[in-house]
């Protein structure tokens, strides 16, 4: 109980400006005391105003009052001191350079517990308890300690700014809804506070179901890696037990199949697990925005919540999340009678078919092919880099540097003997082949260009009319000039209608069959598609024609 006592003393004579004990202390007409050079300096601030008023209550004074030292309370303080206090304790701490500072503390100020809107000022623990006793001053909208309270006050008018200008989207004084803004749509900035809290509750409502589809699409996503994973090591162990029927004539095919199974598996779940890393980043992103607009949801100010919100608010946008759709298969159970069909038709298999088991590995395509692209922009984003096979171009066709671009060219071109050569027709295979979903586009110039793809294994000698693009089963061609178009297959026509143009794109999506030409621009013309089911991988092909400087161009797509 001694120890309580000696803290009301300590709070009893210690001075609310510099919160130590009093010096030289004066009793100014409303009662409060203070230490004679706290109060001066105070009063010396408001010299201009010609009003004088205590930091405790807000009573003012006209004139300034006589300061005189108060001798009774002197001696108080002095007994205390003897005591062995010197100073109140002071578990108070001082604003640094990144805290709101107190605006009634003078000398070395302490941090503000909470600012003002009405007063635009801030105030310490001390300071702020006239906010707590005083009726008039318990009206006022108290918030978090901010730095940014003068952008509350109409820098023309030096009012409150307490409204808002839908018209133009600002804070404003009531002056200025009578000024410069009279006649715009204007609410009280609470009113429109109260309209933006619901929008952002919508919008937080949209982000947390956004996170809730995209949380449920990654355990659809883990069940899917663990069914492929299944499904693999069971077609693993299925062929390893027919190939060791055929252990003499399959040994080499054995260890093949098992690579291929395996390689795709890892394509595979790698693509889902791909998915599901980015899917589980968004979730960390989405609830990153939340937080955001959470605490911006809990902003007091009503003027620093509206000043953010246009900001803070574009991260409601693109929330919506299409579920993962899942293709239904049986995975990797097809190897397996695939592997039986060799085992019965050993040599048959080995020389005409086996590509058939390499494409049932490769079509386990767990999740569902992205839509066709619609614009320029969404087919360059599966673009490739292609380039031209110098072994398989035709003795008349030169091409440049990089491999790009043929031009056929009436002098034959020393180039060495290869059996992947064309030896008849003006024609040249890209080196790389073409799996998945690929595109990319032809520039030509001259009479015109067959711009086809083709099978590794079409003849490569033999008249054009049989063995050149498009005239057989093994490639699909469409021949393009300066007046009309014409698709060939298997050495059928098929007439082509279509804006002319000297560059031609080409999606290929080999899972899926598909093989479509189009007409470059923003909006890509579509010039002709074809579905089928593609047995081998498939290789881009250019035919030109029979004239000097007639030029086709793999393009360069960035």
């Amino acid at each position: 109980m001694a120890q309580k006592g000696v803290e009301l003393d300590q709070d009893t004579f210690s001075c609310s400006i510099c919160l130590d004990l009093l010096k030289d202390p004066v009793a100014i007409p409303c009662g409060h005391s203070y230490c004679m050079n706290c109060i001066k300096t105070h009063w010396d601030g408001e010299d201009g105003k010609k009003i004088y008023s205590c930091p405790q209550c807000r009573q003012s004074f006209t004139p300034r009052p006589v300061l005189v030292r108060n001798t009774m309370l002197a001696v108080l303080v002095e007994e205390l001191k003897k005591t062995g206090l010197q100073a109140a304790p002071i578990d108070h701490c001082y604003a640094g350079a990144e805290d709101v500072a107190c605006d009634v503390c003078t000398g070395r100020k302490l941090k503000a517990l909470k600012s003002c809107l009405v007063c635009v000022a801030s105030f310490c623990e001390k300071h702020l308890q006239f906010h707590y006793d005083s009726a008039p001053f318990r009206k006022h909208k108290l918030v978090e300690p901010s730095k940014k309270l003068q952008e509350n006050i109409c820098s023309r008018h030096d009012e409150v700014m307490k409204m808002f200008c839908r018209t133009d989207q600002q804070c404003i004084c009531y002056l200025c809804s009578v000024d410069e803004h009279k006649g715009h749509d204007t609410v009280s900035a609470a009113a429109e506070r109260t309209e933006k809290q619901r929008e952002l509750e919508v919008s937080r409502q949209n982000i947390q179901q956004g996170i809730q589809d995209r949380e449920k699409d990654v355990k659809l996503l883990q069940q899917e890696v663990e069914a492929i994973s299944r499904s693999a090591d069971k077609a693993v162990e299925d062929s390893e037990k027919i190939f060791t029927e055929l252990i003499r004539l399959m040994e080499e095919r054995r260890s093949d199949v098992k690579q291929q199974v395996r390689w795709q598996q890892e394509t595979e779940v790698s693509r889902v697990k791909e998915l599901q890393e980015k899917l589980e980043q968004e979730i960390t992103e989405l609830k990153r925005k939340d937080v955001k607009l959470e605490e911006l949801s809990h902003t007091e100010d009503h003027n620093q919540f509206l000043h953010n919100y246009p900001s803070l608010s574009a991260l409601s946008e693109s929330t919506h999340s299409s579920s993962i759709n899942i293709r239904s298969l049986s995975y990797f159970e097809d190897v397996t009678a695939a592997v039986s069909e060799v085992r019965d038709k050993l040599q048959d298999v080995l020389r005409e078919t086996w590509t058939n088991v390499s494409l049932t590995v490769t079509d386990v395509d767990v999740l569902l092919s992205d839509p066709e692209p619609k614009t320029r922009a969404e087919f360059l984003k599966y673009s490739r880099e292609i380039t031209l096979d110098l072994n398989t171009a035709n003795t008349h066709l030169l091409l440049s540097e990089g491999n790009r671009r043929a031009t056929y060219i009436s002098r034959q071109q020393s180039y060495p003997s290869h059996p992947e050569r064309f030896t008849e027709c003006w024609q040249v295979l890209s080196r790389e082949s073409l799996t998945g979903r690929c595109y990319w586009e032809v520039e030509w110039s001259g009479r015109g260009v067959n711009i086809a793809v083709a099978y590794k294994n079409i003849n490569r000698a033999g008249s054009p009319n049989y063995f050149g693009f498009g005239r057989n089963d093994k490639s699909w061609a469409l021949d393009t000039n300066k007046k009309c178009y014409h698709f060939w297959y298997n050495n059928v026509e098929t007439p082509v209608s279509g804006p002319q143009s000297s560059r031609v794109g080409v999606y290929l999506d080999h899972s899926a069959g598909i093989l479509s030409f189009y007409n470059v621009s923003e909006t890509m013309t579509l010039l002709h598609r074809v579905q089928t089911t593609f047995t081998q991988p498939l290789y881009a092909g250019l035919w030109l024609r029979y004239a000097d400087g007639n030029t086709a161009e793999l393009c360069e797509l960035k």
